[in-house]
Protein backbone atom coordinates (compact mmCIF):
# COMPACT_ATOMS: atom_id res chain seq x y z
CA UNK A 1 0.00 0.00 0.00
CA UNK A 2 1.32 3.55 -0.78
CA UNK A 3 1.56 6.43 1.08
CA UNK A 4 0.27 9.26 -0.68
CA UNK A 5 1.91 10.90 -3.97
CA UNK A 6 3.49 6.98 -4.81
CA UNK A 7 6.12 7.17 -1.79
CA UNK A 8 6.75 3.52 -0.74
CA UNK A 9 5.26 2.67 3.22
CA UNK A 10 7.53 2.90 5.74
CA UNK A 11 8.12 0.35 8.60
CA UNK A 12 5.44 0.03 11.12
CA UNK A 13 5.49 1.02 14.49
CA UNK A 14 4.24 -1.35 16.71
CA UNK A 15 3.72 -0.58 20.46
CA UNK A 16 1.63 -1.34 23.83
CA UNK A 17 -0.78 0.25 24.80
CA UNK A 18 -3.16 -0.41 27.95
CA UNK A 19 -6.87 -0.26 26.80
CA UNK A 20 -7.88 1.02 30.40
CA UNK A 21 -5.88 4.08 30.46
CA UNK A 22 -6.72 4.52 26.72
CA UNK A 23 -10.37 4.22 27.07
CA UNK A 24 -10.13 6.76 30.02
CA UNK A 25 -8.27 9.47 28.07
CA UNK A 26 -10.26 9.13 25.37
CA UNK A 27 -13.48 9.27 27.69
CA UNK A 28 -11.53 12.99 29.36
CA UNK A 29 -11.11 13.91 25.74
CA UNK A 30 -15.00 13.45 24.86
CA UNK A 31 -15.79 15.36 27.86
CA UNK A 32 -13.67 18.10 27.21
CA UNK A 33 -14.85 18.38 23.48
CA UNK A 34 -18.47 18.20 24.93
CA UNK A 35 -17.76 20.96 27.43
CA UNK A 36 -16.13 23.41 24.85
CA UNK A 37 -19.48 23.13 22.47
CA UNK A 38 -21.25 24.04 25.45
CA UNK A 39 -22.76 27.61 26.19
CA UNK A 40 -21.16 27.60 29.60
CA UNK A 41 -18.02 27.40 27.90
CA UNK A 42 -18.91 30.04 25.45
CA UNK A 43 -20.39 32.57 28.43
CA UNK A 44 -16.99 31.38 30.43
CA UNK A 45 -15.00 32.61 27.83
CA UNK A 46 -16.38 36.06 26.74
CA UNK A 47 -16.76 36.57 30.67
CA UNK A 48 -12.84 35.41 30.98
CA UNK A 49 -13.74 33.02 33.86
CA UNK A 50 -13.04 30.02 32.26
CA UNK A 51 -9.89 28.43 34.06
CA UNK A 52 -10.22 24.25 32.72
CA UNK A 53 -9.36 24.60 29.12
CA UNK A 54 -7.00 27.61 29.31
CA UNK A 55 -5.11 25.31 32.05
CA UNK A 56 -4.82 22.38 29.45
CA UNK A 57 -3.40 24.36 26.54
CA UNK A 58 -0.90 26.55 28.57
CA UNK A 59 0.20 23.03 30.11
CA UNK A 60 0.29 21.58 26.59
CA UNK A 61 2.32 24.67 25.35
CA UNK A 62 5.02 24.25 28.23
CA UNK A 63 5.34 20.60 27.92
CA UNK A 64 5.06 20.15 24.14
CA UNK A 65 5.22 16.66 22.45
CA UNK A 66 8.01 16.22 20.08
Amino acid sequence: MTKGFGKEKEDDVKFLVNKKELNSLLKKYKNVKKYMRSHLYQVKTLDGTEEYVKGLIEESKENPID
